[in-house]
């Protein structure tokens, strides 16, 4: 059953009014018919079965025939604040990410940071971002969309580490408590994993990010990719918790 989302205000009286790009997808793509019955969720952790009644050129109209809770989102919320990689890296850390079932994505420049993303492209790498990380979401049905944030600086990190309210891990190819104990220990419910560029973090970043409350992580003896590094520790936390 085709998934889509929507914002819980699009719900009038048991009547659900998807907008956006979702209508050209359901009329155009799937070619849907009043009648067909599809999924929709509100990104609060309640989705609906819902029959499409009619539609006109800017929206699609269709009457709950069920609300229930969605069961895609895990009890652990993990974000992944990963240092801005090359080409479209972070596009596939957001897909596979959101599937496996990351809970926000914090992109940042650290000193080896490659990509700079000029200040007016911001908003259109954003909304790109956003668009893969609804799909992803709906093809994994998800209960809930990730909160994916625009890029921020080093500094601006730092200050997101002290006010985190749980457990926050910075990846270290040159050591730190190896993963498998990390999780072990750790009983948040709330964690950020922090992981580096192509380069890997400088010494001084790491001081900084454990002056802040970051505990070092190590990965094991085989250096990782930065896409795979975060895909790796997000399997690893969930796995153990049962919550794959």
């Amino acid at each position: 059953m085709q998934r889509y989302f929507i914002d819980p205000a699009q719900i009038v009286d048991q009547t659900i009014h998807i907008i956006g790009d979702d209508v050209h997808h359901i009329k155009t793509v799937m070619r849907s018919k009043p009648g067909t019955t599809i999924l929709v969720a509100d990104g609060t952790g309640v989705e609906y079965i819902a029959e499409i009644e009619n539609y006109d050129p800017d929206r699609v109209c269709c009457r709950v025939v069920e609300t229930r809770n969605a069961h895609g989102e895990s009890h652990t919320r993990v974000t992944i604040a990963q240092s801005m990689p090359k080409g479209d890296k972070f596009e596939l850390i957001l897909q596979k990410g959101t599937e496996l079932g990351a809970s926000r994505f914090l992109p940042f420049h650290s000193e080896r940071t490659v990509v700079k993303i000029e200040q007016k492209k911001v908003a259109k790498k954003w909304d790109r971002w956003q668009k893969i990380s609804k799909e992803a979401a709906e093809q994994a049905h998800r209960g809930q969309v990730p909160t994916v944030e625009t890029p921020i600086l080093w500094k601006q990190l730092l200050q997101h580490i002290e006010s985190f309210s749980g457990t926050v891990w910075i990846a270290y190819e040159k050591g730190g408590k190896p993963l498998t104990e990390a999780i072990s220990e750790t009983h948040e419910d709330q964690i950020m994993v922090i992981i580096g560029p192509e380069g890997g973090f400088s010494e001084k970043e790491i001081m900084e990010a454990k002056q802040a409350g970051a505990i070092p992580l190590s990965l094991g003896n085989r250096i990782l990719r930065t896409e795979t590094a975060s895909l790796m520790v997000l399997s690893c936390i969930f796995f153990a918790r049962h919550e794959l």
